[in-house]
This record gives structure tokens, C-alpha cells and sequence, in this order.
């Protein structure tokens, strides 16, 4: 199964944005927002999630990556007719 990675920490380095401001202006407290950015974050309170992206004026997609497992894929020309 794959799993999800918070990418905020990153987004917000990539805008110059700092910690502060989203503290402030999102209502989190300072804890929380550093669970997100370190990407401990266990469960997703998707209403703070959300005041997060209004405030950074993103999508969802800017802060939350799908990382698959890493599997083999099998692609046809992978195999040789025998």
C-alpha cells in the first residue's frame, strides 16, 4: 500500500513563506503546524488542512503527495518470447 507524504514544509520554503505567518494568519498553533511540516502527522484535520491552502492560495496537491510502494512493474517488452 502506498502512503501519503506532506509536502508543506517544502512548498512553504519554495514561497518564502514563513512558519509564522501561517501560524497566525491559519489558527494553528505552532505544534501542530511543525507536525505537519515534519510529516508526523498521523491523522489529517482536513478543516485546518484546507484554511492552510486558502491561506497559501494552493490546492490540496501543493502540500499532499501519493507515493505508491515501490513495486516491479512488468511492462511487455520486459519479457522475451521464449
Amino acid at each position: 500500500m502506498g502512503r501519503i507524504v506532506i509536502t508543506l514544509e517544502q512548498y512553504r520554503k519554495e514561497h518564502n513563506i514563513s512558519k509564522y505567518k501561517i501560524i497566525k494568519n491559519c489558527g494553528v498553533s505552532a505544534t501542530q503546524l511543525n507536525s505537519y511540516c515534519k510529516n508526523l502527522i498521523t491523522r489529517v484535520d482536513l478543516p485546518v488542512l484546507a484554511r492552510i491552502c486558502d491561506y497559501l492560495d494552493c490546492g490540496i496537491e501543493d502540500v499532499l503527495e501519493y507515493v505508491p510502494d515501490e513495486k516491479e512493474v512488468y511492462r511487455e517488452h520486459d519479457f522475451e518470447e521464449v
